[in-house]
């Protein structure tokens, strides 16, 4: 068992996804909050990509570590897809123009009560 851990195919794959990881934190990190969400949306396509990869690797796994390294990336990266939709989703849900947001036609721009002219003070500062 403990010969099965210390293959180079168990190292190399537990590399690989310590390396993704750190440089996965370090790109997001840079990015600037407000430029998440665009990005998201943009990246949907990569995402499935790399899902499609962790597929492939985890068909060529052997060994118990190897299957659930594979497991865990295929778990991570389907859970990747899912929020980018749902955040995509979420985003263009607030350039929906919603029904209550429209304003009545008797509101203050129709003319309603507290006309200002009439009880303002006067150009030169004199109430009328």
């Amino acid at each position: 068992m403990i010969a099965s851990l210390a293959s180079p195919g168990v190292m190399g794959f537990l590399t690989i996804f310590v390396l993704a990881a750190f440089v996965g934190y370090e790109v997001v990190s840079k990015v600037p909050s407000i430029l998440h969400t665009p990005l998201m949306s943009g990246s949907n396509a990569i995402h499935g990509i790399i899902l499609v990869g962790t597929m492939l690797v985890l068909g060529q796994a052997h060994g118990a570590a190897q299957l659930t390294l594979g497991f865990l990336a295929v778990v991570l990266a389907t859970l990747n897809v899912v929020g980018g939709f749902v955040v995509t989703d979420r985003m263009l849900e607030m350039f929906k123009a919603k029904p209550t947001e429209r304003q009545s036609p008797t509101g203050p721009a129709a003319g309603g009560s507290g006309n200002s002219a009439a009880s303002g003070p006067d150009s030169d500062g004199t109430k009328q």
